[in-house]
């Protein structure tokens, strides 16, 4: 493997994975709530679709908070990681690779909060209206919700990269010295 083209993979990766969780927090689909308009004979339901930013509850203000500090951190992480890849330093590639994953662990735990949220606002409308759901109200995750869990997968891949990064370079230093002590 190249050290060039492993750097590379890992800003590109880490680029995605920013994209990614920018897309998911800037959009409303996290939460769907699908209602077949023909079996409503009610319209006590609507058909509709929610993101972040709708309601301002203790829970809900934890992942308003952890999503996009986990996009800060994703920026001053690329940031870090240009300088590492370019200092060729085993040390601070290995930095950034553990600093990517402390960015993950952010991701994973606003999108879980997430889901954990949506559960009980669930659970919430269900005693409201005392019963279960009706059949033609149909709940689920939307892509906003995909998008910030690939955006966690590639930052786990970045900092996977990062550390393959940080032992070539190690290699490519250890040889280095190895050759100019030989020669001499």
């Amino acid at each position: 493997m190249n050290f060039g083209t492993v750097v590379v993979a890992a800003g590109l990766s880490g680029l995605l994975s920013f994209a990614f969780l920018a897309v998911a927090i800037g959009s409303e689909y996290w939460y769907i709530i699908d209602v077949d308009q023909a079996s409503n004979s009610t319209w006590q339901f609507r058909s509709s679709h929610s993101g972040l930013w709708r309601t301002y509850e203790d829970l809900h203000s934890a992942i308003v908070i952890l999503l996009p500090v986990s996009l800060v951190l994703l920026v001053f992480g690329g940031i870090f990681g240009l300088v590492a890849s370019l200092a060729h330093s085993y040390t601070l590639l290995t930095v950034e690779a553990v600093y990517f994953l402390i960015c993950s662990f952010f991701t994973l735990s606003g999108v879980c909060i997430y889901v954990s949220y949506s559960e009980q606002a669930l659970d919430l409308l269900q005693w409201e209206i005392g019963t279960e759901l009706p059949a033609h109200v149909h709940v689920s995750f939307g892509w906003s919700l995909v998008m910030a869990c690939l955006s966690y997968s590639l930052e786990l891949v970045t900092s996977f990269l990062l550390v393959l990064a940080a032992r070539l370079a190690y290699c490519q230093r250890h040889n280095e010295s190895t050759v100019a002590l030989s020669m001499t």
